[in-house]
């Protein structure tokens, strides 16, 4: 303000304004008004206080003079205020642009990797199988860490929204103490029975529950609760039966009854009567006569539940083809305790080729419920030479053989990719499908049973009879091994038997099929 007086009472700086500006300042001064004119700060400063403080009375001059000088020094003050506001607008301006270029440099710095959080894996299966070690520093998409979560259906409880989806309660034993867990988990994997007629053994409540919170899993949710009926996924079959035809599809013929009231005299003797829904032989009953079919009914009576009947087949042999993913796997079992369930008592195990006529039958089964991802079909090859298929199983079927291990490791290649195919929208080929096992698929071509099976007139303890192995393409291809008898002893076998050109994996299938023969040589009196 000082700075202002000064100027504006500077005769200089009013002689020099242009014409027209400031008009009231360059008026000449009339006589008598020179007490208007503003003291110069040093004269204000050597003024006493007491002479500050006494009122002065109004100028002399005319109104209009003073007025007019007023309205131009606040002209001047409004100047300066714009002048001010400019400048800061500047000001902000070089700031922002000055942020922009801090931005940019700092752009050209890596960035952090996000910390992204694991998803979370909840398997469903038994203590036997530990399946963290599986997925153990496995990666969806190279990015999300797994967290498994195993427990048996006995041992978790859950509850659904709409909005948050689905949340799991499990029961975890920390040093003796039952300590129960929660979490939210993004995929299931399911390798256990969600049902059984047996008491205690019904979690289909649970399977409910899962999918009414969205969860995504292996095999389908849908396709779990549809194996909780084996009548119904029994009638799944026979579509496939009139699609194909028996000679394609050989089903075995099969008769339900709802109740004990309805089951009426089976048309021919032995038949096999299966009661209710149940695993691993149980609830199933080979019926010799009418009379024990009647012994029969009454026993479905007090169960309370439906039944069904299908013709005993005498058999050779039974047959298992497997399919993970887009591995396909077939095995021969025979019984050698002469147990009319192959899966009871002591039995032989023996891998076979995989025909066409088998991967019919195990892809047209996968396509059931919308698609299985892990199933596998149980057929009985009798006396008469014919192929009877009696069952398919799901994500539950055990497995059985010498490639458990490759196995359960297909198993974990087949949830990473649905797991990064549902949850991240990646398609990621399963890592394992490609490297088959070299006895998987010893002859894509061959048809037919396999002829590896023991004659019916054998008996148990004589000799396995193995069939022709298909020869490879290289020049040293193995012959049949020759007919053992019990004189020659094991060392021979193995000597006779590794003895030419062949790979490791023909090799270890030698040396297992002739300590077979030579075992049941020795052991045939």
């Amino acid at each position: 303000m000082n700075y202002l007086r000064r100027r504006l009472s500077d005769s200089s700086f009013v002689a020099n304004l242009p014409n027209g500006y400031m008009m009231d300042l360059q008026r000449p001064t009339p006589p008598g008004s020179s007490t208007s004119s503003p003291a110069s700060p040093a004269t204000e400063r050597r003024q006493p206080p007491s002479v500050q403080s006494q009122p002065q009375g109004p100028p002399p001059g005319p109104a209009s003079g003073s007025g007019g000088f007023l309205s131009s020094f606040s002209s001047v003050v409004r100047s300066a205020q714009v002048a001010q506001n400019v400048a800061a607008a500047a000001h902000a301006k070089s700031a922002v642009a000055s942020a922009a270029e801090g931005s940019s440099a700092g752009s050209s710095q890596p960035a952090k990797p996000a910390v992204r959080k694991p998803k979370i894996l909840l398997v469903i299966d038994d203590q036997h199988t530990d399946w963290v070690k599986y997925f153990r520093g496995k990666k969806l998409n190279g990015e999300y860490e797994i967290r498994v979560e195993q427990a048996e259906f006995s041992e978790i409880n859950l509850a659904s929204y709409v909005a948050s989806g689905c949340m799991v309660d499990m029961q975890v034993n920390k040093g003796g103490t039952k300590v129960v867990r929660s979490f939210k988990p993004d995929f299931v994997l399911i390798r256990q029975h969600a049902y059984s007629m047996i008491p205690g053994e019904d979690f289909r409540n649970l399977v409910i529950g899962l999918h009414f919170g969205g969860v995504p899993s292996i095999n389908s949710l849908f396709s779990i609760y549809n194996f909780c009926s084996k009548p119904w996924v029994f009638s799944q079959m026979i579509k496939l039966y009139h699609s194909f035809g028996s000679e394609k599809f050989p089903l075995n013929e099969q008769t339900f009854y709802p109740g004990h009231a309805q089951m009426a005299e089976p048309p021919s003797f032995p038949v096999v009567v299966k009661m209710g829904h149940a695993h691993a032989g149980m609830g199933k009953i080979k019926v010799e006569n009418q009379q024990d079919f009647q012994d029969i009914t009454s026993v479905v009576a007090l169960a309370g539940t439906y039944a069904t009947t299908e013709p005993y087949v005498q058999s050779k042999y039974d047959i298992r083809i497997q399919k993970i993913g887009g591995n396909y796997k077939a095995y021969m079992r025979t019984s050698i305790s002469g147990n009319w369930k192959a899966n009871t008592g002591s039995a032989m195990l023996e891998q076979i080729a995989m025909t066409d006529r088998y991967r019919m039958w195990v892809d047209s089964c996968a396509e059931m419920f919308g698609g299985l991802d892990i199933c596998a079909v149980k057929a009985v090859h009798g006396k008469d030479g014919n192929d009877y298929i009696i069952e398919v199983m799901d994500s539950s079927m055990p497995l059985i053989g010498e490639h458990v291990e490759e196995d359960k490791q297909l198993i974990t290649d087949l949830v990473i990719s649905k797991m990064a195919q549902v949850l991240l929208g990646v398609s990621t080929p399963q890592l394992s499908s490609v490297k088959r096992s070299a006895s998987a698929s010893p002859s894509q071509s061959a048809q037919g049973s396999p002829q590896r099976a023991r004659s019916a007139t054998t008996s148990p303890s004589q000799a396995f009879q193995p069939g022709p192995i298909p020869a490879s393409s290289g020049p040293g291809a193995q012959k049949q091994s020759p007919q053992l008898n019990k004189s020659q002893s094991l060392t021979n076998t193995f000597t006779e038997t590794l003895r030419g050109s062949l790979t490791d994996d023909e090799a270890k299938a030698e040396t297992i099929r002739s300590l077979r023969q030579s075992f049941a040589s020795l052991f045939s009196d």
